[in-house]
């Protein structure tokens, strides 16, 4: 079996949690006793992947010492960044520990249960070179929306901005080729929302799913009150 890699973006500073979650990146806030990264972990394992690459920045010396090389059935790579680059930069950045034709890539602070098999084969279907989740949600002005053709091609994305009302959202999940990142150099400054989503997604293969599957993003100090009272069940 082809081992199955994740890179799991978790170098956020953090600042809109700093008035609950002081001195410690976002991924490590105590959510019902653990950090809330160990949630997100958790869904690699039931997925069965073998190696995750934890892409961290501020405070990257608390996830290290508290994970170590593995976390249960998963090996454990580490790509700091020392000085910020972007959710583009530090991508890209973190690839260069992985080897394989597919990784999937997550958000250390959103716990969006979707089910990562089923993405990706999805993906391969459409020969996609990027497959995203999405989650259908009733305000989407926090997020943007993307809108979707029949076939599962994304056809838009509307800024947060401009967006309002219910729809599909960005549910930070991706199945994608590194290939993507031909002509960036490691180390560059880049966001991957503006400069590789919304730049690309008229001239490449870029795929999305909806899944209705539970959804929390912390970054905000009333979703991470909601997820110290809905984890527990996890």
């Amino acid at each position: 079996m082809k081992a199955k890699e994740a890179v799991v973006l978790a170098g956020g500073f953090g600042t809109r949690l700093q008035s609950v979650v002081s001195d410690l990146p976002k991924p490590m806030a105590d959510v019902g006793g653990r950090p809330f990264l160990t949630y997100v972990l958790d869904e690699l394992c039931a997925y069965r992947f073998t190696h995750a690459v934890l892409s961290t920045g501020y405070k990257h010396e608390c996830i290290a010492q508290y994970f170590g090389d593995s976390y249960r059935s998963l090996r454990l790579s580490y790509a700091q960044e020392t000085s910020p680059l972007g959710t583009g930069g530090g991508m890209l950045n973190a690839l260069q520990h992985t080897v394989s034709d597919r990784v999937c890539v997550l958000n250390g602070d959103t716990l969006f249960c979707a089910d990562l098999d089923a993405l990706q084969a999805f993906g391969a279907s459409h020969n996609a070179l990027l497959t995203m989740a999405l989650r259908h949600v009733e305000d989407t002005s926090r997020y943007g929306r993307v809108a979707l053709g029949g076939d599962g091609r994304i056809l838009a994305f509307v800024e947060k901005n401009k967006a309002s009302g219910p729809g599909y959202i960005n549910g930070g999940i991706y199945w994608l080729s590194p290939a993507l990142f031909e002509g960036r150099a490691v180390g560059e400054v880049f966001s991957f929302e503006k400069e590789v989503l919304e730049a690309q997604y008229s001239t490449k293969a870029f795929y999305a799913q909806p899944s209705e599957e539970y959804f929390i993003d912390i970054g905000i100090p009333e979703d991470y009150a909601r997820a110290q009272k809905e984890l527990f069940s996890f």
